[in-house]
């Protein structure tokens, strides 16, 4: 037997199967968001007036799935022990929580999200959403989009 040799196929082989194993694991890539608002609408709830103000993200298709699977092995979202990994905030353009989505399914559901403020509540110029994948601690920050149509 000729280690010369020998040794470095068996090198070469580790390598491989140590790659083969890192594909396995590898991060899912999350992009930047690209948020634009869709409407506004007014309604009622608890006696008071309401406008919601509704987005959608235009590259959601860019969003693999597997960032919106229940998981059940992290923290819950209130009493929702099937939250989503990856979890959606709505911020204002000074960085103050506006809304936020626990429970997204798929991809497609990013196109319905939004926020709510009282009627006659100037809202901010601009908001922003961030997608916290919880799975590997990654946030991904959207564009700043403005209130008014």
């Amino acid at each position: 037997m000729n280690l010369r040799k020998t040794i470095p196929t068996v090198l070469a082989g580790l390598v491989l199967i140590m790659a083969n194993g890192r594909s396995l694991t590898a991060t899912v890539v999350m992009p930047n968001p690209v948020l634009v608002l869709q409407s506004q609408e007014l309604y009622t709830a608890n006696r008071k007036q309401w406008i919601r103000y509704n987005y959608f993200v235009e590259n959601f298709d860019a969003f693999p799935k597997e960032l919106f699977a229940a998981a059940p092995n992290l923290p819950p979202c209130g009493t929702n022990t099937k939250a989503a990994r990856t979890w959606v905030d709505f911020y204002d353009a000074t960085g103050k929580r506006l809304n936020g989505f626990c429970a997204l399914g798929k991809p497609n559901d990013l196109n319905n999200i939004w926020f709510a403020l009282e009627e006659g509540v100037i809202p901010p110029s601009y908001v922003y959403i961030e997608l916290n994948d919880r799975q590997t601690n990654t946030k991904s920050k959207s564009n700043l989009a403005d209130t008014t149509l």
